[in-house]
């Protein structure tokens, strides 16, 4: 069997491992895949993973007992990570098996999954029970007491009564959360009867706990619809992910009803969801969506609330998020507002209107700046392999650069930030654009030799100043266009410290084709995503963890905020090879001190300060994570960060730094969207800032 699984990697053929330099997380979906309690088809699957990982991951680890706990913290994690389901008697029974999950992987025996998911239904069960006799009376918003935020700071309850008390401060959290909203909704005045000690309070607390009983069965339905096929799935995907955060097993039918229900959550507002406990979160936007537009909503935003129009909005915190995308999505034209927390813990209501996703949008796109500076911004890698008459954005960059140039330009500002990827071979295409042949990055193979993707033709459609921005989402392909201007000399990188930091590359392995017919039964037993190549930059360095160093490094609000691969459990590490034989060009006498000159200015612009300040506020916000339970103390608590907030908030404040015009035509229809873009421009820092770069180089 183990022979079977390498006949999907011996191609060589590169369009078969793009999909897997999309930057792209190791999100748990729901598992609709094997017959209700087929042991020897889960069986089955679990020898194909273990074999898998062993054969043909790039990296694999030896499967022993340091595997094993990882693989059950790793599970306990998604089992019940924040600590409300499980006693510290649950664990230290499952902790008996830490050691021995290496053993039933590799045999494929299935008693321990038994064990431990017959214990968390009946962990979920008695919760509810908790949650609603709980919620049945008049929660505790007097006594002095804080909610501790942070699970790993906590233990998991010891006994009934500890949990009990656990979940009695937990709902008085979320209902005191309620209650402030509707107090201080109006923020011009405090609507009265929301506070402790009106005549009306108790009615409207009772109404805020039967809000949450509503919000909370919702949840709880949607756990106990998962049924055993779903705790498979987790379970088996707590072994992956104890290799790499991107392995991944996906089960029959997933591939189809996952780009449905991808469809599904993109459709409206363009903006994919996903559950992370209790919320429903912004896992990703479509660039050139509808809330890609309006510009306010970002990844990680909690939705709290969603209102049609100008209705009464709609609470949704504990909502499975598929409820939760019905009541997001609609008719082309319709507005839906969404109450959003944001990573500061501020709130926001955005309104977006719906709209089918504008491919236009995520094209490249260009604008003469003052100066004679040219500006173009590309979204996203874009390419179709099957259809040469669709777009490719190796050629638009072309065209665009092309256009600049006949249009005077005498320096490029090149923009990837938020960038996550694509096509490699576009990416190669775009590094072409700017070095005269050469390699762009190499990539290595288990067991295979290294190779290099190189640019073959010759000459550059620019060879002038360039500044390419970044930020920590510019990932995976656009990663290496940055990392081979950078090793080349082509280009000055301004941005965050360093890009997200993935450098793997993914595959698909086809399992009913790896089983064989002796396994016809079984099948269809699904497919598994898997790690299996690293690519590296043509310095012999890798952006895998480091990402791509800006030389010029511009402040970021969430800079110390954990993000990136770094971020993620189990990792690749970051590592090096031989360099690869390239000609970099021959370094402009100007540039160390053109660089050095824009980092003094960056460090001394009072906006670039204040986003500093803005970072170390949220720095020491996060180790802020006791939450005060007493009203008073938590109303205080709450208009404090709301007040911090505002002092960072300057973006109406912001005017035109520049000017900014169109060079390749548009459509009338899009003269809004172009006209707000434009604004965008004219009023970003930081292409003011590589602006005056361009110049110093020059």
């Amino acid at each position: 069997m183990l022979a079977l699984l390498r006949i999907p990697f011996m191609k060589r053929n590169l369009k078969y491992t793009i999909p897997a330099l999309l930057l792209v997380a190791g999100a748990a979906f729901g598992f609709r895949y094997v017959q209700q309690g087929d042991p020897e088809k889960e069986s089955l699957v679990m020898r194909l993973v273990a074999e898998a990982l062993q054969g043909v991951h790039y990296q694999p680890r030896e499967i022993n007992d340091a595997f094993s706990e990882d693989a059950f913290t790793a599970y306990l994690e998604m089992l019940d990570g924040e600590k409300r389901f499980f006693y510290q008697s649950d664990y230290d029974r499952l902790a008996k098996h830490r050691f021995k999950l290496d053993d039933y992987f590799q045999s494929g025996d299935l008693a321990f999954f038994e064990e431990s998911s017959a214990l968390w239904n009946r962990r979920r069960d008695e919760a509810r029970r908790r949650y609603t006799r709980l919620l049945a009376k008049p929660l505790d918003y007097s006594s002095v007491r804080t909610l501790e935020m942070d699970a790993e700071k906590r233990r998991f309850p010891k006994d009934s009564a500890a949990m009990d008390a656990f979940w009695a401060d937990y709902l008085t959290s979320r209902v005191l959360d309620r209650l402030y909203d509707r107090a201080y909704e109006k923020k011009d005045s405090v609507n009265a009867d929301f506070l402790p000690g009106h005549p009306d309070f108790a009615a409207n607390e009772a109404e805020a706990r039967a809000k949450e009983r509503e919000i909370h069965d919702e949840w709880f339905d949607g756990l106990e619809s998962m049924d055993r096929t779903d705790d498979f799935g987790f379970y088996v995907n707590a072994f992956a992910s104890a290799f790499d955060p991107h392995s991944q097993y996906f089960p029959p039918q997933q591939q189809e009803a996952f780009e449905i229900e991808m469809t599904g959550q993109l459709e409206g507002i363009g903006a994919q969801l996903q559950q992370d406990g209790e919320y429903v979160t912004i896992a990703s936007i479509v660039t050139g969506s509808a809330c890609w537009r309006q510009g306010e909503l970002e990844v990680g935003d909690k939705l709290l609330k969603v209102g049609q129009g100008d209705a009464q909005p709609e609470d949704v915190v504990g909502m499975r998020v598929n409820k939760v995308v019905t009541k997001v999505r609609g008719k082309k034209g319709t507005e839906v507002r969404l109450t959003v927390r944001k990573k500061d813990g501020s709130e926001r209501v955005i309104p977006i209107v719906r709209d089918i996703v504008e491919m236009e949008a995520t094209f490249a796109r260009s604008a003469l700046l003052s100066d004679g500076i040219g500006y173009i911004r590309l979204p996203k890698f874009y390419v179709d392999f099957f259809d040469e008459s669709n777009r490719d954005c190796s050629e638009d960059v072309r065209n665009e650069l092309r256009a600049l140039k006949a249009a005077g330009a005498r320096g490029i500002i090149f923009d990837l930030r938020g960038n996550g990827g694509g096509s490699l071979p576009a990416a190669v295409g775009i590094a072409g654009h700017f070095i005269d042949q050469g390699p762009v990055v190499q990539v290595k193979t288990q067991g295979q030799r290294v190779r290099s993707y190189d640019d073959p033709k010759p000459g550059v459609e620019w060879d002038g100043p360039l500044v390419v921005l970044v930020d920590e989402s510019t990932a995976s392909a656009s990663e290496i266009v940055a990392a081979a201007l950078q090793d080349y000399g082509r280009a000055v990188i301004v941005g965050t410290k360093q890009t997200f930091g993935k450098g793997t590359v993914q595959n698909m392995l086809d399992f009913d084709r790896a089983a064989g017919p002796f396994y016809a039964k079984q099948q269809p037993l699904g497919a598994f995503k898997l790690t299996i190549q690293k690519y590296y930059r043509v310095n012999g360095g890798t952006t895998q963890l480091d990402g791509v160093r800006s030389d010029v490094v511009i402040p970021d609000a969430y800079q110390y905020v954990p993000y990136g691969e770094r971020e993620l459990d189990f990792a690749l590490a970051s590592d090096r090879i031989a360099p690869a034989v390239f000609q970099a060009v021959a370094p402009s006498p100007k540039r160390s001190a053109s660089i050095a000159a824009a980092q003094a200015r960056v460090n001394a612009n009072p906006e670039f300060v204040r986003v500093n300040e803005y970072s170390d506020f949220l720095r020491d916000q996060q180790a802020l994570t006791g939450l005060p339970l007493k009203w008073e103390h938590f109303v205080a608590d709450r208009r404090s960060d709301e007040e911090a907030v505002k002092r960072f908030d300057r973006d109406s404040e912001r005017s035109d730094t520049t000017s900014a015009v169109l060079i390749t035509p548009s459509k009338l229809e899009k003269a809004e969207e172009d006209r707000r873009w434009l604004r965008a421009v004219r009023r970003d820092p930081t292409i003011v800032e590589s602006m005056r770069l361009l110049a110093d180089l020059r």
